[in-house]
């Protein structure tokens, strides 16, 4: 048996033709619905991309005790745990931020892996010459990368999925593997080659723009437009790039044997709701409402669709299930063999949100969305961790030296833990003027409390997805509201979130 995940970065559902949009080229999207089980009902948990493949490694909640970071000493590993039961795993990514502070304990969870330079702000090439203030930012170093990435070969993305033929190709006579080709794309900045470019012909006369920022839109109609159009452009690469698995899988005749997973960390905001990418708050569908995609040998079942809700918890209980490996239980997902065959109910209500941010419930029909009370000023709130780095940095002396130490929590398998104050943010990388790069506190939780105003005002929405999808109008349904309240606390008690939590949200009289 094997199994083979490929991972995309931002892949916003609604803008591929398995999920109905007529307007993106992604004809091998539409194939791999015909080839495998497609979710419909499929959310996010922990937010954003770390955060996310901690989920993808443990099968369980970690935004309630801890922002952006690492695995921690006491996570169940699910590659980890492959490579210990005789399953060979291999990670090949594009993916810079495994290889930063918060992000540095993942790779070498895998039996081997690959990397590939040059996405995003990648601190790749180095060109002294940029300008006093420059150094360290993520867009001139964006634009320095770009230089040396003239053609499609060198893509980091084509470069990903030939390292994972490759892999395929030198073992397909083996058993017992789990592969993982995981892609930065079509994450931002959009930048693709002229060949995907001109599959969306459009006029636009304005500034380069394929990098949106985070925030509020205030661009005219026609950059908009034409951001879309970029971010379409990169999305029908992806599509090629899958359409080369799925034909290297047909060659041969790997459908047999071979479990195939299609998954994303997130969507991403391209003008819907006003707001572009991903760092707002609450969080809408175009977010966290995801495309997934799987194979399963064992059951046969393809080109059908599935309503029951699932989440990406579930997905290293699926891999673990699908080699007969006892799941840990700790984990909170469930393997999703029983919703592929008959669309079993796994979950009652999911949880998802960012640390410090709202904190979301659905159960399918309903999206509720808890704001933390004004009263509590988004306070008290603390990282629980064994591991303090945030994204690109160590936490900063002014943090730790408010470091307590937490009694265990059960999952942290009677491991003690450092408890450290929220809020008082990293200090910056370098002291150079203009060094502070900007995505360093991007999901801290000053940066989240700020957004746009809203969280810590107990602005607190509920959305009934069966008569609002788009989210255009809060639900006014009270009775419905306190029921997902409820189900919203249920599952905050079984993630043992931490005491101050229900302070935060003004939850204490339903414990």
């Amino acid at each position: 048996m094997r199994a083979i995940m490929v991972m995309y970065d931002s892949l916003n559902r609604h803008f591929l033709s398995s999920y109905g949009c007529d307007g993106t080229i992604t004809p091998n999207f539409k194939r791999l619905c015909e080839k495998t089980v497609t979710f419909d009902t499929s959310y996010i948990g922990s937010f954003p991309c770390m955060p996310a493949r901690r989920e993808l490694h443990t099968g369980r909640y970690n935004f309630l005790h801890r922002s952006w970071g690492p695995v921690e000493p006491y996570d169940d590993s699910m590659p980890e745990i492959l490579d210990t039961k005789g399953v060979y795993s291999h990670l090949i990514s594009d993916h810079q931020h495994y290889w930063e502070d918060g992000g540095a304990t993942y790779h070498n969870r895998y039996s081997s892996w690959e990397i590939v330079r040059g996405q995003e702000g990648d601190r790749w090439k180095g060109v002294v010459a940029v300008g006093e203030g420059q150094f360290n930012n993520m867009r001139v170093q964006d634009e320095i990368n770009r230089s040396y990435i003239d053609n499609d070969a060198k893509m980091p993305q084509s470069q990903t999925f030939a390292l994972g033929l490759e892999f395929m190709q030198k073992n397909l006579n083996a058993d017992n593997w789990f592969l993982q080709i995981e892609t930065f794309d079509p994450h931002e900045p959009f930048f693709s080659q002229e060949e995907f470019k001109k599959l969306y012909p459009h006029e636009y006369n304005g500034p380069k723009f394929d990098w949106p920022p985070y925030g509020p839109v205030t661009e005219s109609a026609d950059m908009v437009e034409h951001c879309r159009y970029e971010y379409m452009a990169l999305l029908s690469m992806c599509d090629k790039k899958l359409g080369d698995v799925l034909d290297f899988m047909d060659a041969n005749d790997m459908w047999k044997d071979t479990m195939l997973i299609v998954n994303t960390d997130h969507g991403f905001l391209l003008g819907e709701h006003n707001t572009w990418a991903k760092g707002s708050h609450p969080m809408y569908n175009e977010v966290v409402h995801t495309p997934l995609y799987v194979w399963d040998p064992r059951t046969g079942v393809k080109n059908e669709r599935r309503s029951a809700l699932v989440q990406t918890i579930d997905l290293a209980p699926t891999v673990l299930d699908f080699f007969g490996i006892e799941i840990p239980k700790d984990m909170q997902g469930k393997p999703l063999r029983s919703v592929i065959e008959n669309n079993a109910e796994i979950h009652d209500g999911v949880l998802f949100g960012t640390h410090g941010g709202y904190i979301h419930v659905t159960d399918g029909r309903y999206v509720y969305m808890r704001d933390a009370v004004k009263e509590s000023g988004n306070k008290p709130l603390y990282d629980y961790t064994l591991m303090p780095t945030h994204m690109r940095s160590m936490f900063s002396t002014a943090e730790l030296k408010t470091v307590e130490i937490a009694p265990p929590f059960e999952f942290t398998k009677e491991t003690p833990l450092m408890k450290i104050q929220g809020g008082i943010g990293a200090m910056p990388r370098m002291a150079r003027p203009g060094a502070m790069d900007k995505l360093r506190q991007m999901f801290s939780p000053d940066r989240v409390s700020m957004q746009y105003g809203r969280v810590g005002g107990s602005n607190h929405k509920l959305y009934d997805l069966e008569a609002d999808p788009s989210q255009d109008s809060i639900c006014d349904d009270t009775t419905a509201e306190e029921r997902m309240i409820k189900l919203l606390v249920k599952l905050m008690k079984e993630s043992e979130a931490p005491a101050e939590q229900y302070i935060r949200f003004g939850l204490e009289k339903y414990l």
